[in-house]
């Protein structure tokens, strides 16, 4: 028995989810759902495989065939180098065991499947394990270019590469450690951290700004608002970021641009020992 029944979830869309009236939409993501909750309710040892729909096979190619246009320009390299070193067809839906292979040989990094979100210092405190908690179920198909929750174009497109990085993973592991202990304000102030780096960050490179974030990474919408002429992007401050509230639902209104990973490593090693 695994013993996680924290991961365990049932699906609720908000009123205002592009899938809540769609019947056939909630019915697949219930279905799905089930097999993320056996997997941590059985001994089963492996992640569930997917048969995805014809539907949701396009509904991940109309954003990958956009997004791999940007990429060149506006992605960190340490998200093109990654997907190098993955190796993975993501002209189609990667499988998470498949993921979970590549990632292994890449930096040991590995995938377990949710049904949706799950409470905060749940999810941080497994990157201390050097695991992401995963969905498997695609956003819906009338609004392909921006998601109000996580799904599988975010978690494979975006973070995935990302964490084939060895740094990019060092990093999760450092926030996940600190998440475990947490207090209530601590952990707080990890949530914003992550969403304003590993999330939604930008990064300097060469004197340009690339992506690192995978909401920026995977989603069309924030990306291009994030690369626009009229951005609002600011300089990454720590004591800023960590009073700083964002909605997970909504486009970003504002980008923090990280120098660098040493030294978004650095303070956060700081930050642990305070």
């Amino acid at each position: 028995m695994k013993n996680n029944l924290q991961y365990l979830s049932i699906v609720i869309l908000d009123l205002d989810h592009p899938g809540a009236q769609d019947m056939v939409y909630k019915q697949r993501r219930n279905q799905i759902a089930d097999l993320s909750n056996n997997y941590w309710s059985n001994t089963a040892a492996e992640v569930p495989s997917i048969v995805y729909t014809e539907q949701e096979e396009q509904t991940w190619q109309n954003v990958w065939q956009k997004l791999r246009e940007l990429w060149p320009d506006r992605a960190s390299h340490i998200y093109l180098q990654g997907q190098k070193n993955l190796d993975m067809d993501f002209a189609k839906i990667p499988q998470m065991a498949d993921l979970n292979q590549a990632l292994k040989k890449a930096s040991g990094f590995k995938l377990r499947p949710v049904a949706g979100l799950v409470e905060s210092r749940a999810f941080l405190s497994k990157l201390a394990d050097n695991v992401m908690l995963c969905t498997q179920y695609i956003r819906h198909h009338s609004k392909p270019e921006f998601t109000p929750e996580p799904d599988l174009i975010h978690e494979f497109m975006g973070h995935v590469p990302t964490f084939a990085d060895n740094q990019i993973a060092r990093i999760s592991n450092l926030i996940g450690q600190m998440a475990m202990e947490a207090s209530p304000e601590r952990l707080a102030q990890l949530e914003k951290i992550y969403w304003f780096t590993l999330e939604y960050g930008l990064i300097e490179e060469n004197g340009k700004i690339k992506a690192i974030g995978a909401g920026l990474l995977a989603g069309l919408e924030d990306q291009n608002r994030a690369f626009a002429s009229d951005a609002d992007l600011r300089n990454f401050d720590l004591g800023e970021i960590i009073k700083t509230a964002y909605d997970f639902s909504k486009l970003q209104e504002f980008y923090y641009v990280v120098p660098s990973l040493d030294y978004l490593e650095k303070e956060l090693l700081k930050m642990a020992n305070n």
